[in-house]
């Protein structure tokens, strides 16, 4: 592994404030916590790169979904979605109108 490089950026002072609260909270310094903060970024821009050339290989191979399929997907996440909410307002004993 490569000896870390010192950068430097402009960040508001009130989450300057933030993040120095979350180190102190979790005894840890503000550059560990940058540091994951910047590792999950890249992971995460990393693994969205992967998916997008995981769909256009896919689109290559004429592997795609049709707009109606795509609709009832998202219908079904949405009904799944406030399935769970009415469940969760149930067991919290609050009365669900429908």
């Amino acid at each position: 592994m490569s000896s870390p490089r010192t950068i430097s950026f402009r960040i508001a002072p009130e989450k300057v404030d933030e993040l120095d609260l979350i180190a102190k909270a979790l005894d840890r310094d503000r550059s560990y916590l940058l540091n994951e903060a910047v590792e999950t970024y890249l992971s995460e821009q990393r693994r969205f790169a992967a998916m997008v050339e995981e769909g256009r290989e896919a689109s290559r191979k004429g592997e795609l979904i049709d707009h109606e399929e795509v609709g009832a997907l998202i219908d079904s996440w949405v009904q799944r979605r406030a399935d769970r909410t009415s469940r969760d307002r149930s067991v919290q004993g609050e009365t669900v109108l429908r």
